[in-house]
């Protein structure tokens, strides 16, 4: 047993820190969520900035475009020429996939000021990749409407979750420890 665990100890250490940061961060998350409910921001601070953001891009790009809370749910109403498009849920926000990517970091830590700045720096990326992932799947909704549930479903989470993976990909081949041990 004790061989097996030397030998897989990267392995381990990897899963263990990728959990701890993941399940840390998720909680700290919750906790926002829960505190978030009775404030001014509806439903929430980071939801209603990315729908704000969302409507002001689309503004710019020429739209009119109303975002308003939803009555029956926790998102904000999407509305573009008087039209209801779309709903930006706390799913929309990033923040989830966020938490992701940072917990990934982190268990293939380099130097601390190097793994924070990138953290940072990818953070904010993503959070800007998916404001214009939902101004144009919004305005994919809004002229092609036949195909939301691809759009939505398919191609938009893979530009997401793409980025983040050549994130990670960039992040191990380029910063990490792993890459210096190799070297």
């Amino acid at each position: 047993m004790k061989a097996l665990f030397i030998k897989y100890k990267p392995v381990i250490k990897f899963i263990f820190i990728f959990l701890v940061v993941y399940v840390t961060l998720s909680v700290i998350y919750k906790l926002y969520l829960q505190y978030a409910e009775g404030s001014r921001f509806y439903p929430d601070y980071i939801t209603n900035l990315v729908a704000k953001q969302t409507s002001a891009l689309l503004n710019v790009l020429g739209y009119e475009v109303k975002v308003l809370p939803h009555t029956n749910e926790l998102s904000m109403k999407v509305i573009v020429n008087g039209v209801y498009l779309a709903r930006v849920i706390e799913g929309c926000n990033a923040v989830s996939v966020i938490i992701l990517f940072m917990s990934f970091i982190a268990a293939f830590f380099a130097k601390l000021k190097n793994t924070l700045r990138y953290m940072f720096f990818g953070s904010v990326l993503i959070y800007i990749v998916n404001v214009l992932r939902i101004v144009v799947l919004t305005m994919g909704l809004y002229h092609y409407p036949q195909y939301g549930d691809v759009l939505h479903g398919v191609v938009f989470p893979a530009i997401i979750y793409g980025m983040v993976f050549l994130l990670w990909i960039l992040w191990v081949n380029r910063f990490s420890k792993l890459k210096k041990k190799d070297a």
